[in-house]
C-alpha cells in the first residue's frame, strides 16, 4: 500500500513510522522546512502522563495514552521514565486532594519524600502526589528522531510543500490513501474543529535542577515545569478558547512566570530563552478522531495530547487502512 501524509508534525510522523513498520510506502508533504517547526508539536511540553491527564480528560485519553512511553522508547532516544510530581502551595492543599480523587496510579508523599525525589524542592511543599510510571521527552529532539526514522525506513519527506490532501489524492493515482494530519489548518474540511490557544516559555537557569516534570496546582492556572538539557525548563501552558496565535498576552506571561517563581524563587533570575504561542486543534469533546472522506482520512483533534496520543492514533490509523470500511467517525468507536 502507498500512503501520502500531509503534515509532518508529531501526528503525521507517528503515522508514517507506524505504516512504514508494516510495509507500506509513505510520502510526507510538509509546508515547513523542518519537521514540526513552529507548529503545535514544536511548542509541546512532551509529557507522557496518561494518569495525570485523567484529572480533566476523558477515559480514552488515559487508556490509549498508556501506550505512549513504550512506543516512544522504541522509536527515539531521550525518553525519561522518572514519573511526574504534582505539588500545591499549602493554601491550595484542597486542589491536591481534588487532583488525587480524579486520578489513579499515584502515591501521596510527604516533604521528606519530595526532597528525596527533587532535592531543590526540599522544604517547599509539605505534600505531593507522585505518578511513578509516567515519563517525558524533549519534543523537538523527538520530532527530529522520528523524521530520521522515516527516512531510514524508506519513507520520503517533501519539505516546503503546502498541498491539500485532496490534491495529493487526485494528482497521485498510485497513492491508495491520504492521511490529513495538518491540525488546525484542516478546519475547512472539519468545520467543528476549533483552536485552543496555548502559551509557553523556555527558561534557562543553573540554579534549579529537576529530574522530572513538576505540576503546580492552582485554582486559576495549573501549570507544569518540564526539565530539558543544558539548564532549560519548559513552563506551560495556558488554555484559552480561540484560534489566535499572534502573541502571548501580558496576563499569561505574568501567570506563567509567577507560577515558576512559586515553584522555586530561583526561577525569578532565570533567562527567558523563548516565548511560544500556537492554537491546538480540538473537537467539541476534546478527543481526536479518524474521519474518512473518499481516499482522504483526517487524523485530527489532539487538543493538548499530541505526543501522548499520537502512538495509539497512528496504530489505529494503520489498522483502519488495512480495512477502510472499518473507520468510524469518532475515537470512542475506533478504540472500542
Amino acid at each position: 500500500m502507498r500512503v501520502g501524509i500531509v503534515g509532518a508534525g508529531v501526528v503525521g510522523l507517528a503515522c508514517a513510522v507506524e505504516l512504514l513498520g508494516r510495509g507500506a510506502e509513505v510520502e510526507l508533504f510538509e509546508r515547513g522546512e523542518t519537521a514540526g517547526a513552529k507548529a503545535c508539536s514544536w511548542w509541546a511540553g512532551g509529557m507522557l502522563a496518561p494518569w495525570c491527564e485523567g484529572e480533566s480528560a476523558e477515559e480514552p485519553v488515559v487508556r490509549l495514552g498508556q501506550e505512549a512511553a513504550s512506543w516512544w522508547e522504541r522509536h527515539v532516544e531521550g525518553v525519561v521514565r522518572k514519573g511526574t510530581l504534582v505539588v500545591a502551595p499549602s493554601r491550595d492543599r484542597a486542589e491536591l486532594r481534588r487532583f488525587a480523587s480524579r486520578t489513579s496510579h499515584l502515591v501521596e508523599i510527604d516533604s521528606d519524600a519530595i526532597a528525596a525525589l527533587e532535592p531543590d524542592l526540599a522544604g517547599r511543599f509539605g505534600k505531593a502526589l507522585f505518578f511513578e510510571s509516567e515519563g517525558h521527552l524533549d519534543p523537538r529532539l523527538a520530532l527530529a528522531g522520528l523524521a530520521a526514522k522515516v527516512i531510514a525506513l524508506g519513507g520520503r519527506i517533501h519539505y516546503g510543500r503546502e498541498v491539500a490532501p485532496e490534491d495529493v489524492a487526485r494528482e497521485n493515482v498510485a497513492i491508495d490513501a491520504v492521511l490529513d494530519c495538518r491540525g488546525l489548518a484542516a478546519r475547512e474540511a472539519l468545520p467543528d474543529l476549533r483552536g485552543v490557544k496555548g502559551e509557553m516559555l523556555l527558561l534557562r537557569t543553573r540554579d534549579v535542577t529537576l529530574s522530572r516534570p513538576v505540576r503546580l496546582l492552582h485554582p486559576r492556572i495549573p501549570l507544569y515545569v518540564v526539565p530539558r538539557a543544558d539548564g532549560i525548563f519548559m513552563v506551560g501552558a495556558t488554555m484559552i478558547e480561540g484560534g489566535d496565535r499572534s502573541a502571548v498576552t501580558a496576563r499569561s506571561m505574568l501567570e506563567l512566570l509567577g507560577g515558576a517563581y512559586a515553584l522555586h524563587p530561583a526561577f525569578g533570575e532565570a533567562q527567558i530563552v523563548e516565548i511560544g504561542v500556537d492554537a491546538r486543534p480540538a473537537f467539541p469533546d476534546n478527543l481526536p478522531r479518524l474521519t474518512r472522506r473518499g481516499r482522504v482520512i483526517h487524523v485530527n483533534g489532539f487538543y493538548r495530547h499530541g505526543f501522548l496520543l499520537s502512538p495509539a492514533m497512528a496504530r489505529l490509523a494503520a489498522d483502519a487502512l488495512l480495512d477502510p470500511a472499518s473507520i468510524p467517525e469518532r475515537l470512542h468507536d475506533v478504540a472500542a
